[in-house]
C-alpha cells in the first residue's frame, strides 16, 4: 500500500503481526525507503486511518530536524531510519543502503562537522559525492550528482564549430554584392570588406551556397583570383569559417620541415572540450589523417606529451564548481613542482594546467599569489624556457584574463622592427 491511499486502506484490514523478513514488502505495509516517492505524512507516521506504531518505537521527527527536508521540498529520496524496529531487508536495485538514508560521505567545504545539526528549518548543503556510498571523486573529475539532479553542463561549442549552427537567412543580397564587386576591371575591395568583415560565422556557409546557386561560381575561387597578398589571406580566412581556418592553420603548422608551435598554441590552448573534439573531427575529414598522430610524429618528448593532454579534450567544464580545498592542493603541488625544488617537473605543471577549467585556473593563480607572494605567470617564466614557457604562460593567461591574453598576443605581432603579418591576420580573424 503506497502512501496517499484512501482512508481506511483498499477494503481489507492490516495484516496481523510484524512484517515477515525477506525480499520485498508484504501487502498492507507501506514500502520502506522507496526511491523518489516521498511520504505524505511526516517521516515515520502511519497513513491516516491506519493503526499507530507500537508504543516505544520511533516517533515522527520534529519539523526542521536534521536529515528531514523542509515541508516545501518534495521528490527527494527517503529511507528508513537506522533505528527502525523492522528487520533488515535486501534493498531493490538502485535503492540507497538500508543502514542509512544517505551514504557515508566526506563533509564538503563549509558543511557542519559530523554530529552537528544545521539551524532548524535549513536543509543540509548539497554534497558533490558519488552515489550509493562510493569513494569521493578526486579533483579533476566531474563531481557526481545526486540521483535525479542535473549533471554538470558541458561547455557548448563556439560559434561556427557546430555543423548544425547554420543561419537560415536570405544571403542573396550579400552574394549579388560580392559578384558585382568583382565584375569588370579591378575589384571593389571596400565592398568586399563591408560585406564580410562583420558577418557571423553561422552565415558564411549560407553565403557560399547562395553564391553558387545564383551565379554558378565558387566564391572562394573568385576571390582568390581577384585578390592578393595578406588581404587575400584575411578574406579567405573569413570564408573558411573559424573551424576550417583552425584546421588549415594546424596543417600549416605541422607540414614540411619543423613545426610552427605558435600556430599550435593559438589554435589549441584554452579551448573547450567541445571545440577540441570539433577540430579533431574536421581535421580527420579534411586530410584523412588523425591530428593526434600528426602531432605525435612532428613533436617529441615532453612537448608532445603536453599536446596529447590538450587533444584528449578532458578539461573540466566551465560549469564545474571551484572547490577551495582542491585549489589549495593544486597551488601546493605547483609550488612543489617549481619553486620548491631545483629543476621544474614539467609534466606535473602541464597536467594541472591542461585539465582545469578557466575558472579553476583563475582561482589557482589568485590563490598562488596570495599564498607565496609571487604571480604564477612569473613563476612559469622563471622555471621554464622556450616553447614550453610560451605554452604554459598562454594557459595561465587564458584562465586569468582572455582579453588581456589576446591583447598581448596582438602586440607581440607588431613590436620590434617589422610586422609579423601572417600571424597578425590569423589572430585578428580568429
Amino acid at each position: 500500500m503506497s502512501y496517499g491511499a484512501p482512508q481506511g486502506g483498499y477494503g481489507y484490514g492490516p495484516p496481523q503481526g510484524p512484517p515477515p523478513q525477506g525480499y520485498g514488502q508484504p501487502q498492507g505495509y507501506p514500502p520502506q525507503g522507496q526511491y523518489g516517492q516521498p511520504p505524505q505524512q511526516p517521516y515515520g507516521a502511519p497513513p491516516q486511518g491506519q493503526y499507530p506504531p507500537p508504543q516505544g518505537q520511533y516517533p515522527p521527527p520534529h519539523q526542521g530536524q536534521y536529515g528531514q527536508p523542509p515541508p516545501q521540498q518534495h521528490g527527494y529520496p527517503q529511507g528508513p531510519p537506522s533505528h527502525s524496529p523492522y528487520p533488515q531487508q535486501q534493498q531493490p536495485y538502485g535503492a540507497p543502503p538500508s543502514h542509512s538514508p544517505y551514504p557515508q560521505q566526506q563533509q564538503p567545504y563549509g558543511a557542519p562537522p559530523p554530529g552537528q545539526h544545521p539551524p532548524q528549518g535549513q536543509y543540509p548543503p548539497q554534497q558533490h559525492q558519488p552515489p550509493h556510498g562510493g569513494p569521493p571523486a578526486p579533483y579533476g573529475a566531474p563531481p557526481s550528482q545526486p540521483y535525479g539532479a542535473p549533471q554538470t553542463m558541458p561547455t557548448p561549442p563556439s560559434a561556427g564549430y557546430d555543423p548544425n549552427q547554420i543561419a537560415r537567412v536570405d544571403m542573396s543580397g550579400a552574394a549579388d554584392g560580392l559578384r558585382k564587386a568583382m565584375k569588370g576591371f579591378g575589384t571593389d575591395e571596400a565592398t568586399v570588406i563591408r560585406i564580410l568583415a562583420h558577418m557571423p560565422p553561422q552565415e558564411v556557409p549560407a553565403l557560399k551556397q547562395t553564391y553558387q546557386q545564383r551565379h554558378h561560381r565558387n566564391l572562394e575561387s573568385d576571390l582568390k583570383g581577384e585578390l592578393s597578398g595578406y588581404f587575400e589571406f584575411a578574406v579567405l580566412a573569413v570564408l573558411r569559417g573559424p573551424l576550417q581556418q583552425d584546421v588549415w592553420c594546424l596543417n600549416d603548422a605541422l607540414k614540411g620541415a619543423g613545426t610552427k608551435e605558435n600556430l599550435l598554441d593559438d589554435v589549441l590552448i584554452g579551448r573547450s572540450n567541445a571545440d577540441i573534439r570539433a577540430i579533431k573531427q574536421a581535421y580527420q575529414q579534411t586530410y584523412r589523417r588523425s591530428l593526434e598522430a600528426d602531432v605525435k610524429s612532428d613533436l617529441s618528448a615532453k612537448t608532445e606529451r603536453m599536446y596529447s593532454m590538450i587533444l584528449s579534450a578532458s578539461r573540466q567544464e566551465e560549469s564545474a564548481p571551484v572547490f577551495p580545498q582542491a585549489v589549495d592542493q593544486d597551488v601546493t603541488e605547483l609550488h612543489r613542482a617549481t619553486e620548491a625544488k631545483t629543476g621544474a617537473e614539467q609534466l606535473t605543471v602541464c597536467s594541472i594546467l591542461t585539465s582545469r577549467s578557466d575558472g579553476q585556473i583563475r582561482a589557482i593563480a589568485q590563490a598562488y599569489e596570495h599564498k607565496y607572494r609571487r604571480a604564477l605567470e612569473t613563476v612559469v617564466k622563471d622555471e621554464f624556457a622556450g616553447h614550453m614557457e610560451d605554452a604554459l604562460v598562454r594557459m595561465v593567461r587564458s584562465g586569468a584574463d582572455k582579453a588581456m591574453r589576446d591583447a598581448i598576443a596582438l602586440e607581440e605581432c607588431m613590436k620590434g622592427p617589422g610586422t609579423k603579418d601572417e600571424r597578425l591576420v590569423t589572430r585578428v580573424v580568429a
